[in-house]
């Protein structure tokens, strides 16, 4: 079992993906291979969440 201090930081990893692909979607949206990608990247930061972010929600 990963420790919680460590869960903590990769918590706060996702976190910074996540507000750096909305903000990157948000401004690349007149760019469609940028809009596209972006979606996908947080579509991959939600099952991060899922599987990390929630067990720290949880302690």
């Amino acid at each position: 079992m990963v420790p919680q201090t460590d869960l903590n930081e990769i918590d706060a990893k996702i976190q910074l993906l996540k507000k750096t692909a909305a903000d990157l979607n948000r401004i690349g949206e007149d760019f469609p291979a940028i809009a596209r990608n972006t979606v996908r990247i947080l579509a991959s930061v939600k099952m991060l969440e899922i599987n990390v972010s929630d067990l720290v929600d949880l302690n």
